[in-house]
């Protein structure tokens, strides 16, 4: 009958009992052990250091309801998976924080094994002020993961961080452009739940990839500014939420006279940009399309126009009217206003200037379109 109360007694409560060097109260155990030893005092040490490990997974100093709490406190402030989260703290012996770090460590080690994966989906991120906007593409692999809220948390604080970041001095007032070493260094305050305070840029990018599970990185960014008298617009399509979308438009208007009214420079200003996103312009000015691509473009609409047969000067009619038509397609100032196809921008840019009273010019603008020019690979990873 010893025998049998001493079998039916749990493995974890023995295993107790010997770490603590104290002899069970009763059973055919208690008499064996009150004999002499049959371990030596290596394999007891050994005996005892396996109980310890035992007794980590099955802890009986953290109850049950307690243990349950501190996982759903891990896996809220992480977002890691209930297994991990529980393993993390099982090895940390149910230390909240101890647990915290070790999933932060080995989570930016998987990342850094993502980090070859393809990424073209994601967000752009806009932040501006009067004279300045700063657009921020940052990728991800599936949409998915573009609308979790800690990545865009990420993406509005990277946008907002480069605002604030004082641009190298450039002779002109074109785009400035930046990719990911240009900030990584740099630090930034995170202001989410499960990802706050001040680290660097490289080191949030590592964190957010090891939360969401997916390759995140930097790929571009381009800062705009405009002189004193102008103004600088943007347009966020498919915006998730202010300052986040998947296309942006940009542009900075430019006039003579400082007192121009503000507001239709606003309005007028903020008509384009959604044009910009809509016709997908790639040059402001005739004058500034590269002569390689109009020798390029000719080239073809004048083997198009030989295989109709007609006369040489026939041919040389149509090669015209389609390269007015080429410049209408490309060049912004040349291009059919969306809102109001009876004009095109130069001209809505001269009725602008009639109303402010002053000349009214684009200085600069720009479209961005996430995952644009990156080879999608179907293939699984």
């Amino acid at each position: 009958m010893a025998f049998n109360r001493s079998a039916m007694r749990p493995i974890w409560l023995i295993l107790r009992e010997l770490s603590a060097n104290v002899q069970p109260k009763k059973g055919y155990f208690s008499r064996a052990y009150t004999m002499k030893p049959v371990f030596g005092h290596r394999q007891l040490a050994n005996q005892i250091a396996l109980s310890q490990v035992l007794l980590r997974g099955f802890s009986t100093e953290v109850s049950i309801t307690e243990q349950m709490n501190l996982i759903k406190q891990l896996r809220e402030r992480t977002s890691s998976p209930i297994k991990d989260v529980k393993t993390a703290l099982v090895n940390c012996n149910w230390d909240l924080e101890t647990a915290l770090k070790d999933l932060r460590k080995r989570g930016v080690v998987l990342a850094s094994k993502k980090s070859s994966r393809t990424a073209t989906e994601g967000l752009l991120s806009v932040a501006q002020n009067d004279k300045k906007a700063v657009v921020i593409e940052l990728n991800c692999e599936t949409d998915f993961v573009a609308r979790n809220d800690i990545f865009q948390n990420l993406a509005s604080s990277l946008a907002k961080m480069a605002l604030s970041t004082e641009r190298p001095t450039l002779p002109t007032q074109e785009p400035f452009p930046f990719g990911s070493e240009y900030l990584e260094n740099m630090k930034i305050n995170l202001s989410h739940p499960k990802l706050s305070g001040e680290t660097t840029v490289q080191n949030a990018v590592a964190e957010v990839a090891a939360i969401v599970g997916e390759n995140v990185k930097i790929r571009r960014g381009y800062a705009l500014s405009t002189s004193s008298h102008g103004v600088i617009v943007s347009y966020l399509h498919t915006s998730l939420m202010p300052g986040l979308g998947r296309i942006a438009g940009l542009l900075t208007l430019e006039v003579e006279d400082g007192n121009a009214s503000h507001d239709a420079l606003q309005r007028v200003g903020s008509s384009l940009a959604m044009h910009i996103v809509a016709s997908k312009p790639l040059f402001l000015s005739k004058e500034l399309v590269p002569s390689e691509a109009l020798e390029s473009e000719r080239d073809v609409l004048k083997s198009q126009a030989e295989s109709s047969g007609k006369s040489q000067m026939a041919i040389e009619k149509m090669v015209e009217g389609r390269m007015r038509k080429y410049y209408e397609e490309v060049v912004l100032l040349e291009q059919k206003f969306v809102m109001n196809d009876s004009i095109n921008v130069k001209s809505l840019l001269n009725d602008l200037s009639k109303e402010v009273g002053s000349s009214v010019r684009i200085g600069n603008f720009l479209r961005m379109e996430v995952g644009e020019g990156i080879q999608r690979n179907f293939l699984k990873e």
